[in-house]
């Protein structure tokens, strides 16, 4: 079992310091703009807090609502701090559902692979340690966080990437120096250049 709390309160950290203004800045996860990867991170949080707690739908995603306060604004609109504060509660919830062991057994299929819980729980701390540091530095905000939570996901990431059951989930591994900071050599595998 691994403690996903500190990644999340990073996470809450980091999502309250995004101004409206960066809303449609791009961000080094290609695909999304700010307020693109702050959806993904709520849509993320809730799927993967949906497994831990046994209620993954057959589709693959939670079975959580889905979050409200205007998610799919047109770009230019006011983003709010509800809509922040409402991406803030996924995450918490998400810490909170793998802080249970029982969440960390067993075997769970979403997005229509089957994994073991204790893959899928490094699967949901990957998300918040890589988009977190994706969301910090698209917003110009410093990002620290435990070794030991830093260690755990590195470890992950280090055999899963390069073996994803979906292709397309991360770019190419970017090289970093073997004595590059861990945070560094972390994101480069993910295909980001620290």
């Amino acid at each position: 079992m691994i403690d996903l709390k500190p990644a999340c309160r990073r996470m809450t950290d980091v999502l309250a310091g995004v101004d409206d203004a960066q809303l449609n800045d791009p961000t080094p996860c290609t695909e999304y703009t700010v307020r693109g990867l702050i959806d993904h991170i709520d849509e993320a949080a809730q799927a993967l807090a949906g497994i831990a707690r046994g209620s993954a739908g057959s589709d693959g995603a939670a079975a959580a609502p889905a979050a409200e306060s205007g998610a799919t604004q047109p770009d230019g609109g006011r983003f709010g701090d509800a809509r922040r504060e409402s991406t803030a509660q996924s995450v918490r919830a998400l810490g909170d559902a793998w802080g249970d062991p029982a969440a960390w057994s067993g075997v769970t299929e979403a997005l229509g692979v089957e994994q073991t819980n204790e893959l899928w729980g490094r699967i949901a701390l990957t998300e918040m340690v890589v988009h977190g540091w994706d969301l910090a530095k698209a917003t110009g905000q410093l990002y620290d966080l435990p070794h030991e939570t830093l260690q755990a996901c590195f470890e992950h990431v280090r055999a899963f990437v390069p073996n994803a059951p979906l292709d397309g989930l991360w770019g190419p591994a970017v090289e970093a120096p073997a004595d590059a900071p861990l945070l560094d050599r972390l994101v480069a595998v993910t295909g980001r250049h620290p």
